[in-house]
Order: C-alpha cells, then sequence, then structure tokens
C-alpha cells in the first residue's frame, strides 16, 4: 500500500471511512470554488466515488489522504493522477480543509509527492492544472518548481498549465 510522510503529514490512499471528512471538504463553497466540477450531491456518491476510484489498482499512485500525524483525522488530499484527457499526462493536486489553510501543508504535502514522482516512479515530468484566479495554488505550485506553459481545455473549462520535468540523477 501506498503510503508516503512528511514531517507533520501522513499521506495514505483515501478509504470508505474517509468519506464523511471528504464530503465535508468538498462542500465547502470556498474550498471547491476553482475546481471546475460540481461538488457532491449526497456522502452516498463520495462513498461510490471511492470506492470506484481506479488509480491506485491502475498506475500504482492516486490521490492520498493528508492525515496530520497529531490526529487520525483526514484533512484534505494530495496526489497525482494520469489523465488519459491530456495525453496521459501526470497531474499533481491538492486540497485541503480552510481550517488548514496558510500552514504549508499544502506545500509540504505536494513536495513529497512530487519526489515520489520523479524519484520512485522516475516520471519524466509533471503538470498541474489551475483556474487562473486560484492565485493560492498558483503560488503553492511556483514553490514546487512548476512554470506556466498554457492554457488549455480540460473538460469544459480553461485552465493553466503549469509543469516541472525532472532533472537528471
Amino acid at each position: 500500500m501506498l503510503t508516503l510522510s512528511t514531517e507533520r503529514l501522513d499521506l495514505r490512499p483515501i478509504v470508505l471511512g474517509d468519506a464523511p471528512a471528504l464530503y465535508a471538504l468538498n462542500s465547502d463553497p470556498e474550498v471547491y470554488r476553482y475546481t471546475g466540477e460540481p461538488p457532491p450531491s449526497s456522502l452516498s456518491e463520495v462513498e461510490q466515488r471511492i470506492a470506484a476510484y481506479p488509480d491506485y489498482r491502475d498506475y500504482g499512485f492516486g490521490r492520498l489522504a493528508c492525515v496530520p500525524r497529531r490526529t487520525s483525522e483526514m484533512i484534505g488530499f494530495c496526489g497525482l493522477k494520469k489523465l488519459p484527457e491530456l495525453s496521459g499526462e501526470v497531474d499533481i493536486g491538492f486540497r485541503l480543509a480552510r481550517s488548514h489553510w496558510g500552514q504549508g501543508l499544502a506545500t509540504e504535502a505536494a513536495t513529497e509527492v512530487l519526489r515520489f514522482g520523479f524519484e520512485t516512479l522516475e516520471l519524466p515530468r509533471i503538470i498541474a492544472l489551475v483556474d487562473a484566479d486560484n492565485t493560492r495554488s498558483i503560488r503553492v505550485l511556483e514553490k514546487l518548481g512548476l512554470s506556466y506553459e498554457r492554457k488549455v481545455t480540460y473538460f469544459d473549462d480553461v485552465a493553466c498549465l503549469y509543469a516541472r520535468h525532472r532533472t537528471a540523477p
């Protein structure tokens, strides 16, 4: 089972028991504001999405629950996702509960996820899709060394594509 750790967080696969926390996270309009997708309509819908999530099985990676080491509470997620709709690019994504914003946790989690993607999976490049108005996430991406490349249409939305290439060992 894929697990990663940082100084303050454990990152592990999302499980059915995380559904209430994930539902609360994705029901917060400020958290969901820039995602470009509709929020879940029910806890049952979130449970169904978790149960049907193929990424760990199909690719060996996926979005991971972010759990502070001092608690067992899922506060968000961070991880990699293969995007078949964008020529199989691998996207890094993160989302944290508002009460955990501004503490550097997204940067901390994403730094470890990038390390895993480049060093363990040996991915040549990792991208991120972000709404142009989402300045908080853009700031995190820039701290991680991702650079703006271009605007892309992803489903029905226009997003800014940021990318970082693996450096030679």
